[in-house]
């Protein structure tokens, strides 16, 4: 990833996304290079939005008005959308920032990569997988917040509603620990070389792009992905210089096997010889 030379714009769906992640998306998407664009949208005239407004100058952001026409329905989408289109033709940056968990910018990304532009998106565990693939790289904001400041929420004021029936809670999009190990384990198959080992800077890319949302703190622990597998059973990992090899444990096993029933037979032999 060069961070260097990625110009980014950064394009929140305010009325999706909770005021209190602003820092970690600043944070996260300053990985990826410069943001030149920094918009969040949403209606502005509804108190729901209020907690955003100390937001937009602590942060530069530019807030965009998009009046709400039909009721129930997030206004912010098509503004957004607009200017996503607009931004893009302007030819001022090469990488988009989506932040939202709604599903409805799935094709806006589809559209934006297919101008060969890297997007990336950001949301919660509910964001559904639609909008998670279609993006070059995810971080779920939600599995990025400490312990410490799940416990200290950011208070938000929010109109008071008739009470509903309770809603089923949102699945998530979170691929499971067990599927990415055993895609990590094909992976590694089907690039290992001549000595058993694969290069880990091709596996890596390849479970990205497979899994654009992976990170290893959406299971609990926040380490780079190389040692969360390293930690694994299922896996050696190798250093050679500044260039990292993963094989899997299975193989390794099975390699043993092999060498150890030939060092069986050559001493079958020696001892045939020696009669």
């Amino acid at each position: 990833m060069e961070i260097k030379n990625k110009y980014i714009a950064l394009l929140i769906d305010a009325e999706n996304i909770s005021p209190s992640y602003i820092e970690k998306i600043i944070d996260e998407a300053n990985k990826y290079g410069t943001i030149t664009f920094r918009r969040v949208y949403g209606d502005w005239t509804t108190p729901q939005l209020n907690p955003w407004k100390a937001k937009i100058n602590e942060f530069g952001l530019t807030s965009v008005q998009q009046y709400a026409y039909t009721k129930g329905k997030n206004s912010s989408d098509f503004t957004l959308i607009i200017d996503a289109m607009d931004i893009l033709y302007k030819d001022k940056v090469n990488s988009f920032c989506i932040v939202s968990s709604d599903s409805d910018f799935t094709k806006l990304v589809t559209r934006l990569r297919e101008d060969n532009i890297f997007v990336f998106g950001m949301g919660e565990s509910k964001t559904p997988i639609s909008l998670v693939n279609s993006c070059e790289a995810f971080a779920y904001l939600d599995k990025m917040v400490s312990p410490e400041e799940e416990k200290k929420p950011e208070p938000e004021k929010v109109e008071k509603k008739p009470k509903a029936a309770a809603k089923t809670k949102a699945m998530s999009s979170i691929t499971p620990k067990r599927r990415v190990k055993i895609d990590l384990k094909n992976m590694i198959n089907e690039n290992v070389e001549d000595d058993g080992w694969a290069y880990w800077s091709l596996i890596a890319q390849l479970l990205i792009k497979k899994f654009p949302g992976f990170h290893p703190r959406n299971y609990g622990s926040n380490v780079k992905p190389l040692n969360f597998f390293e930690n694994m059973p299922e896996f050696e990992i190798k250093r050679d210089g500044t260039i990292t090899f993963i094989r899997n444990k299975s193989a390794i096993d099975k390699k043993a096997a092999e060498v150890d029933k030939k060092v069986v037979e050559v001493e079958k032999k020696a001892v045939e010889v020696k009669k």
